[in-house]
Formats: C-alpha cells, structure tokens, sequence
C-alpha cells in the first residue's frame, strides 16, 4: 500500500480530473442533425420565372454584426491554442457500446479513487495513532510504547530470570551491601594496563536478537537424540533437565555481562535452562559438568571476574580466566566448561593452572559440535575425548575408560 498521502491525493485528483474531461467532451460532443426525407415542394411558375435578387446574396451567406464582432480581432487565448482547439473541435458522436465502456470505465476510475482515497483516511484515523511504525521502540520506556493500550509494563528490578526465582536486577555498586562497597573501595586499584576491559562491561540495555532457524533446527535435532536415549537408558538424569528459557532473560544476561551469546547456545538454553538437582540425582550435563541455567551464567561470570579481573597475558586464552569466556557449566570443584565469545569454541578452565580449548582432549569448535559429539556418543556407547557416558541405576554418569 502507498503510505505517501501525497501521492495519494495527486493520484486522485489525476483520476478525478479524466473523468471530468470525459464527460466535457461527451457534453460538447452535438448530435448530427437528422436530415429532411420530406419531398421539396415545387415551385410556382412565378416563383420560376422572377429574376433572382439583386445584388446576389455570396455563396456563404451575409454576415451578421455577432459575426462581424465575433471574427473581429482580439488578443489569442489559451482556447485558441491549434492544439486546445483541435481536442475541443467538434467532432463524431460516439456510437451506443463505445459511449456505455466510457461510462463504465469513468465509473470505475471514481470509484477507486473512493475507495483509495477512504481506506488511506481510515489508515490515517485508525492504525498511524502512536507515531511512526519504522521506529525502534526496543530502547523507548514500556509506558511510553506502550500507552492508552492497556498492557502492565514491568520495570527493570521485576524482570524475572527463572520461573520462579527472585526478580533480577542491575549489577551496580549501590545494589551492594555497604560493607562490601567498603571493602572494595579500600583495595588499591589496579594499574589501568592491568585491568580486563571484559570484566568492565559498559551499561546496556537489553535487545533481543533473533537466532537463525537453522541453527535452531540443528539444536533441537541433537536435542532430541539426547532426550530420547536418556528416556530410555537414564528416566533419573531425564527429569533434571530445565524447560524453555525465556529470549529476554538471555538478553538481560548478554547486557549485564557484555557478552554476545552465540545463537546455538541461545537456542540450546531455550529449550533446556540448564539442569537442577531432582530426586537427589545428578544434574545432567556435558563433560561431567553440570549445565547452567541463564542466571547461574551470569551470576558465574561475575564471581570470575571479582576474582580474576586482570589480564596476565597478551593471549586471554592462555590464563585461567578472562572476562570474553561464557561458562556454560561447572564441576563443582572450581573448574567450569566455557565458550569462547569470539571464537564460540568450547574450552575449560582450571582454576590452578589456565584454560584448555581441548576439553576431553579433542578440539569441540562450537556448542552444537558438544551437543552432537554428546549425542553420537550416547547412541553408539562411543566417547567425547576421553569422556566415555554411560547409564547406571538410571542415572548419567561420565567416566574415563
């Protein structure tokens, strides 16, 4: 649909304006005279004989005074243009059918008009109200987006991280409990070329950023291997996995932390947040750690970077830590399973010593490579590395063959 009201209107008035001139010159259009099948009288023999008047009348007739003035001289007008003069001429009268298409077609051409011109004032006074839909509302306030439309807008504090858990806030020093600003604000800073700028995200907000389909295809395929052998072979590990994370608890995680998810873990945590301790089992996960929901990803990468918020080395995956990695699940022991942000390949840390990119051995380039090395695994009796993952007593269980 045209959303120019101007070429609407120009539009209109172009139609309008050929269907005046049709009916114009339909209206100046004369209808032949009918001409006289009546006999001439003859004439009397005086009639005949009388010698014709004197002087003779010209052959076109005496002019009359209107036709004097009317041929006199005057200035030329727009109408006396050849060109005006010719459209305008009198001409042929136009037969039944061709005069009846005419009509239709005038008909026709008003009545679009009508009806274009309606249904652009009715978009006008009905679906515009509120400014314009090309802009981005992402950063505007709920209320503001939202008004006079009836929606209860959450603020920032309520914005939920888990079904059911406590409302998620802004990580900022003025949430802190005073003694720990205390404590912070009594530790010598630390030298600016020392710091780890990943640490030290700036202050976003939220966006939620679409995840192409095909990589949500891949995911869930490797999901459904998994899920379908841990029925049959570990009902117990089964039942740790979380349901569907939500796309703005992860947008809130990407702002607080700085970090951009890759769209196959985001697809991943939104079919399974992470795991959870059910019946006193195990929670599953890849590795021998256990998945992490939304928020323990971030939570985790905050305790990390209050620990170890300094770069060592010019190469950020040779340290133990650095503020680019995404943990993605933990040992228990203080070792955690991490993604590359940038390179979106899949490492460990260990906290006494650095960062390894070949978990179990083997080099794992993404997260969907983890999910499907997982699950080729698993149907096959096979390993990740040197992780071999077995069924017992209906539970998961990693082990080193």
């Amino acid at each position: 649909m045209i959303t120019s009201r101007g070429l609407w209107w120009a539009l209109a008035a172009a139609a309008v304006a050929v269907a005046a001139v049709v009916f114009v010159r339909r209206s100046r259009t004369p209808y032949p005279a009918l001409p006289d099948q009546r006999p001439a009288p003859e004439a009397r023999p005086a009639e005949r004989d009388a010698p014709p008047p004197w002087p003779p009348v010209p052959i076109l007739g005496t002019p009359t005074k209107a036709d004097i003035e009317r041929y006199a001289t005057r200035p030329a007008g727009f109408f006396d243009h050849p060109a005006v003069a010719a459209f305008f001429a009198d001409r042929q009268p136009l037969d039944g059918p061709t005069r009846r298409r005419l009509n239709r077609w005038a008909v026709v051409a008003l009545a679009v008009v009508l009806l274009a011109g309606g249904a652009q004032v009715l978009e006008s006074a009905v679906f515009s109200k509120g400014g314009d839909a090309a802009i981005e509302t992402d950063d505007l306030p709920c209320a503001q987006v939202y008004a006079g439309a009836g929606v209860g807008c959450a603020t920032e504090p309520q914005w939920q991280v888990d079904s059911g858990s406590e409302p998620d806030r802004e990580w900022s020093p003025a949430l802190e409990p005073a003694d720990r600003q205390r404590a912070e604000s009594q530790e010598p800073p630390l030298a600016q070329e020392a710091v780890d700028a990943d640490c030290r995200p700036r202050t976003a907000r939220p966006h939620v950023r679409a995840i192409n389909p095909k990589v949500t295809r891949a995911v869930n395929r490797q999901w459904r291997r998994i899920e379908t052998w841990l029925k049959a072979n570990a009902p117990k590990s089964y039942r740790t996995l979380g349901g569907p994370g939500r796309a703005r608890t992860i947008a809130v995680a990407e702002a607080q932390t700085g970090l951009s998810f890759p769209d196959d873990l985001r697809a991943s945590l939104l079919r399974h947040n992470g795991s959870a301790v059910t019946e006193g089992t195990w929670p599953f996960g890849f590795l021998d750690n256990v998945n992490m929901t939304i928020r323990q990803i971030r939570d985790h990468w905050r305790t990390l970077c209050e620990i170890d918020a300094t770069d060592d080395s010019d190469d950020p995956r040779t340290e133990w830590w650095d503020g680019r990695m995404i943990p993605v699940g933990s040992d228990g022991g203080g070792d955690s399973l991490v993604i590359d942000s940038v390179r979106r390949d899949v490492g460990e840390t260990d906290h006494e010593d650095s960062m390894s990119f070949t978990p179990g051995g083997i080099r794992i380039r993404s997260y969907h490579a983890l999910l499907k090395a997982t699950a080729d695994a698993l149907e096959t009796g096979g390993t990740v590395g040197h992780w071999k993952p077995e069924a017992a007593d209906g539970q998961l269980e990693w082990n080193l063959p």
